[in-house]
């Protein structure tokens, strides 16, 4: 892959593993545009990168279509053609069975998988045009395999079908779309989703088991070299650790069982 001089979009690129990405683009000499929510966040984000490279932030509710497109301008506009995309911004967001409703969907659904979408269709049409480019979509793990968190789980899910379906659809136009599953990350998005109050956070007698199993996982810069190493072996699907592989067998395992029967 050719980094150094290239542009990458970022969302959620502020913070968490988005901003871990960036930094691990930015060593490489990739110039930057970073979306996120957090206003503050982008301004200490754009201050430690722009030592390294050329940065650019934006503002961005990746819910916000007609914002998506505008941003997307402007950073062509200042940096040039984005050859690569990271649909990172996400939630977790959180609802027992019997404390679902629609507005609880809606919100889980629409910054977790339309905000993807929302990505994709700002930029992949400018990509196929020019025969080159690279996706990456955050996932998890929780898009292979499931677990009680069906707010999370639906979205996630969603989110590894559709990179893995447009990955053979755009093969063709020399795009390439990895998605990235990731474990435990040590990282704020638990913190991050009470402050969004999207109404669909965790409760608070679940926040401090959540936040524990999240720092075990690696830190936000040790996930960047991950994710770059993936692109760089045009991998479809990039891990964070071991930890979803008995998970994986397991499901694999019974689903084969009872297609045999």
């Amino acid at each position: 892959m050719r980094m150094k001089g290239s542009v990458a979009f970022i969302t959620g690129g502020a913070r968490g593993i988005g901003l871990g990405i960036a930094r691990s683009l930015a060593k490489r000499g990739v110039r930057l545009a970073l979306a996120d929510i957090d206003e503050d966040a982008l301004v200490r984000s754009a201050t430690e990168l722009e030592r390294t490279t050329s940065v650019e932030v934006y503002r961005l509710d990746v819910r916000d279509r007609e914002a998506f497109a505008e941003a997307a301008r402007r950073a062509e506009q200042v940096l040039g053609p984005v050859e690569m995309l990271f649909n990172n911004a996400g939630i977790v967001p959180h609802s027992t069975a019997e404390e679902l409703s629609y507005d609880k969907w809606d919100q889980a659904l629409a910054v977790n998988l339309t905000g993807v979408i929302n990505g994709i269709q700002t930029f992949l049409p400018r990509m196929i045009e020019r025969g080159s480019g690279h996706v990456v979509n955050t996932a998890s793990a929780a898009g292979l395999v499931t677990d009680p968190n069906v707010l999370y789980t639906t979205a996630k899910f969603a989110v590894v079908g559709l990179s893995e379906s447009l990955r053979l659809n755009v093969a063709r136009h020399g795009v390439e779309v990895s998605v990235l599953c990731p474990g435990p990350v040590d990282t704020g998005i638990v913190r991050n989703t009470r402050a969004s109050n999207a109404g669909v956070a965790l409760r608070d007698d679940l926040v401090p088991a959540v936040e524990a199993f999240l720092r075990g996982g690696p830190g936000i810069d040790e996930v960047g070299e991950m994710v770059l190493a993936g692109m760089e072996k045009r991998s479809p699907w990039i891990f964070t650790g071991y930890d979803v592989r008995p998970h994986l067998e397991k499901r694999l395992a019974e689903m084969l069982d009872v297609l045999t029967r």
